[in-house]
């Protein structure tokens, strides 16, 4: 007779007590996602990614762009995604993660080891949650899958364009040079 394999529900205190190995340990109702480190072409989007985000939301008052070690925290449930925007806390709750608003815009780049949780679990999470706009990052595929609450999602392979609420003029982005390409 076969038995059902028990998965372990993990907590965030179970989370933060581990220890700093390195990887990026994430928990979304419960299930425990452990990613190494990135690789260099990772980065090298993400930092041009956030080239083109830090002056754009400074321009438009539309908060801050945060990076790796910064979380969206809510309900048990905890993320560390590779950019977001959101407003900062107010200086009460400028250590508690837990009260800091939904962000405006989260940026996923895939991986080997993050594409399937990107595209569910995380795609899921964000949107339950409130997360306005989300971008899954495809340096494979050398496009942008864009997730608007309340809008067909859209993959995009040669100009990206952001125009959140609040902003007078779009961020448009060529996927080409973000790419790396000449």
């Amino acid at each position: 007779m076969h038995m059902a394999t028990r998965v372990k529900r993990w907590t965030l205190d179970e989370v933060h007590s581990l220890a700093d190995d390195g990887n990026k340990y994430e928990l979304i109702h419960g299930e425990l996602f452990v990613t190494p480190p990135p690789s260099v072409e990772h980065e090298t989007i993400l930092g041009r990614l956030s080239a083109l985000l830090v002056p754009y939301v400074a321009k438009h008052d539309l908060g801050m762009v945060y990076h790796p070690r910064a979380v969206v925290r809510v309900q048990g449930s905890e993320a560390e995604p590779d950019l977001m925007v959101r407003r900062p806390p107010s200086e009460q709750l400028r250590n508690d993660w837990d009260r800091v608003a939904i962000p405006l815009l989260v940026i996923e780049v895939l991986s080997p080891y993050t594409r399937r949780r990107d595209h569910m679990q995380k795609r899921d999470w964000y949107a339950e949650i409130g997360v306005v706009e989300y971008w899954i990052v495809d340096p494979e595929q050398r496009a942008v899958r864009v997730i608007k609450r309340g809008a067909d999602e859209s993959l995009v392979v040669d100009t990206l364009r952001w125009h959140p609420s609040g902003a007078d003029s779009p961020l448009v982005i060529d996927l080409g040079r973000l790419f790396g390409e000449p």
